[in-house]
């Protein structure tokens, strides 16, 4: 009998209590220090990371080869056939570079999948590929299907200073310097190859987040929706934001959810962001 496993990597931002309530494992993305590495989720928390950007900005890696191995011998020897694995995007990360090199050495059916997102498109991804596991549908069935679920799922994300995007490498420099010099907040989304770009601009982040809602909004008129509110040490904005969404019709699941360590380092305190999925409403 054929049983499917599900990876994933600490970007995805799933809380324990879903990963459990699903099955999916997790590999940790490392943060490095110039003093030392850190497993994402494991040996460092979010908090700590926004606490010491003051005194270095670390950067992030792919998850460590061993800690890889060990989670697909693990799934090996739980007893699984197949294995599907769902990555940050590869414009991203080399995360999914990573997986595909290392899944050679192993006998067992794996797909390793590019999410083309992360945090919370991502985290949707591993879920609804749970769900289809659940729901007993065969491998290729699952995997025919991904990409379709993938394009129910939308994101779109603010930060208070595009600083540490650009010190990762994942924002342009002039995008960077306008944003600081004319208070203009670029609405970042992810587009069809996984990079980041500039949905829309709003002046001062009130603004900001009014531009950010009218799309999800637009969503949420039509189609029920799971949606997941998340954020860097905004707590208090991302609670206003859920009971705005709690007294809409077509919500049927609300998250808050504070993102990860590897991804604070891009992003730094202030984010607050809206990914949903559209996905849920056909189950």
């Amino acid at each position: 009998m054929n049983r499917i496993a599900i990876i994933t990597d600490s970007s995805c931002d799933l809380p324990a209590s879903l990963l459990e309530k699903w099955n999916i494992k997790v590999v940790p993305i490392r943060v490095i220090y110039s003093h030392g590495d850190y497993r994402d989720g494991i040996d460092i928390t979010p908090e700590e990371v926004c606490d010491k950007l003051h005194e270095e900005i670390p950067k992030t890696s792919m998850p460590a080869p061993k800690d890889i191995i060990q989670t697909l011998k693990l799934v090996q020897d739980e007893g699984y056939t197949h294995c599907i694995i769902l990555t940050v995007s590869a414009a991203l990360s080399g995360t999914y570079n990573a997986f595909k090199l290392i899944v050679q050495d192993f006998d067992m059916k794996i797909e390793v999948i590019d999410s083309k997102g992360l945090s919370w498109l991502l985290g949707f991804l591993a879920i609804e590929v749970a769900k289809m596991v659940q729901d007993k549908m065969n491998f290729q069935e699952i995997i025919e299907k991904i990409e379709q679920t993938r394009q129910k799922l939308m994101g779109f994300f603010i930060v208070d200073t595009l600083e540490y995007l650009k010190a990762g490498g994942r924002i342009g420099k002039v995008a960077a310097t306008l944003g600081s010099l004319l208070n203009l907040k670029p609405i970042i989304s992810v587009d069809e190859e996984g990079k980041f770009y500039p949905f829309t601009v709003g002046r001062g982040r009130k603004q900001a987040i009014k531009k950010m809602l009218e799309p999800v909004l637009k969503q949420v008129e039509s189609t029920k929706t799971s949606l997941t509110i998340i954020h860097t040490k905004a707590e208090q904005e991302a609670m206003m934001l859920k009971e705005r969404f709690k007294k809409m019709e077509n919500i049927v699941e609300i998250y808050i959810s504070h993102i990860s360590s590897s991804l604070v380092v891009h992003t730094g305190p202030g984010l607050l962001g809206l990914v949903i999925n559209t996905a849920s409403s056909e189950n």
